[in-house]
């Protein structure tokens, strides 16, 4: 080949081998190693995932469901980083709803609505966690010590008071005044009188209802209705003198009045809704219910047909209780919010409890439960409290003068079986399979059983 020749044919070659080169990608440089003292640049995270707040409390008193879910609600466009998912249950069911999810690790709830006659129980059992080094001085000093009581077990602090709620005493106002009087009674003596008037007239069949089905609602009444004629649940060494003359003498009373009619028999069977649902479709003129039936009885025209009708008032006493000095006497219904021992988000579900239960929060939803805060009944804080709603015109006038009044159940590890027998005791009495002696005094014997059990 000619010299020409191979040098053209090379100079194709090498153009050739051009061509490919830059069809190939180019390869990644690596990144300089860092400087001494200097971090390498990290890939950006992935973002995180809300923590996921399991919460369990009862759809009926406090906050109606709507009113729980907006305050869910506010505190989950606050917070981001957590997502709360309620779960509502009958409060008769609440009990065994937390023993059993607090038998797996982890429970099945992070947050929990505990009464004040569970707390003993069930920090007996190791269930809730403790939180004491978590109270602030401007919760120390801001709540009711009387809340304090409800969440605090031998000095150590188990959760946040909400709701220092009591039974309050409930009358029809226009139907009373229509059975010609202008107060409400003092003593169930006078009611009883009043409701024979109602009855007269033909204006209402069954004046009273009341909430005594075989559940722990009935003991509530029975303490408010027991304290009102002299008597008490224990002794101070805690041992049980419900069955004594003054206790015989309320039971008695409680079947009195529905052989008498005056009593809606069915009462037997009702929960605190059922005697809501009565009342505010204008079916009875007494009640004795938790604080937030005023608002939904008197105000809210779906729920009732008796609006602007309600008032409360003191709850009336025996008039042997009267003789000795006893104005009125109500149950002390408190609750807590408490974070489960063995959540895996103790540290949300405990902030989350922090904003349910601050004050700005109950203050805003009194309506339907009383504050558990002091400072909101003092100075202006009182009018401002007052001003949240209409129904607080009427309720939180009531809460200060009734609460002072308010009695506690036995806080005692087993008081969940003790009630279950006088829950028993009180039903076979109002249905007449034994006497009210017979009944009280087997609860009673079942209850001071369980005390030596457990000592």
């Amino acid at each position: 080949m000619k010299l020409w020749s191979k040098i053209v044919v090379l100079f194709m070659v090498i153009v050739m081998l051009a061509g490919m080169v830059g069809c190939t990608p180019a390869a990644t440089e690596p990144a300089a190693p860092a400087e001494a003292g200097e971090e390498a640049a990290q890939p950006e995270e992935a973002e995180q995932e809300p923590v996921t707040i399991r919460v369990l409390t009862m759809q009926q008193a406090g906050y109606p469901v709507e009113a729980m879910n907006e305050v869910a609600d506010r505190y989950m466009a606050e917070t981001p980083d957590a997502k709360v998912e309620i779960e509502y249950v009958a409060y008769e069911a609440l009990h065994d709803k937390i023993s059993t999810a607090m038998a797996t690790t982890p429970p099945a709830y992070d947050v929990v609505l505990v009464d004040d006659i569970w707390y003993a129980e069930f920090s007996n059992a190791g269930y809730l966690y403790d939180v004491s080094d978590k109270i602030t001085d401007e919760m120390k000093a801001g709540i009711f010590p009387s809340g304090w009581e409800i969440t605090t077990v031998d000095s150590v602090v188990y959760g946040l008071p909400w709701g220092i709620d009591g039974m309050y005493f409930y009358y029809n106002e226009k139907i009373l005044k229509e059975a010609g009087y202008e107060n409400p009674p003092k003593t169930w003596e006078e009611l009883e009188e009043m409701s024979q008037a109602i009855k007269d007239k033909g204006l209402v069949e069954y004046p009273m209802v009341w909430s005594w089905a075989q559940a722990e609602c009935s003991i509530c009444t029975l303490v408010a209705l027991l304290f009102g004629n002299g008597g008490t649940f224990v002794d101070e060494a805690g041992n049980p003198t419900f069955n004594n003359a003054e206790g015989v003498e309320v039971v008695q009373w409680m079947v009195d009045s529905i052989d008498k009619g005056y009593t809606n028999p069915a009462s037997i069977s009702y929960l605190e809704e059922d005697v809501r649902n009565v009342f505010s479709q204008g079916k009875a003129v007494f009640a004795l219910n938790w604080g937030y039936m005023y608002q939904l009885a008197n105000f809210e025209s779906e729920e009732s047909i008796i609006n602007g009708q309600v008032n409360m008032a003191l709850v009336p006493v025996f008039q042997k209780g009267l003789d000795q000095g006893i104005e009125t006497a109500t149950i002390n219904g408190s609750m807590g919010w408490s974070v489960a021992n063995a959540s895996e988000n103790k540290e949300a579900g405990w902030e989350f409890i922090k904003f349910l239960t601050s004050k700005p929060i109950q203050d805003e939803y009194s309506k339907y439960s009383t504050p558990a805060w002091q400072t909101s009944y003092e100075g202006e804080n009182l009018d401002k409290l007052i001003s949240y709603s209409e129904a607080n015109q009427v309720l939180i006038p009531n809460y200060v003068k009734q609460i002072p009044f308010a009695h506690v159940r036995p806080k005692v590890p087993y008081y969940s079986e003790a009630s279950l027998a006088l829950q028993l005791a009180l039903q076979q009495a109002l249905t007449k399979q034994k006497t009210p002696q017979e009944a009280l005094d087997e609860a009673a014997a079942k209850f001071s059983e369980l005390q030596e059990k457990y000592q």
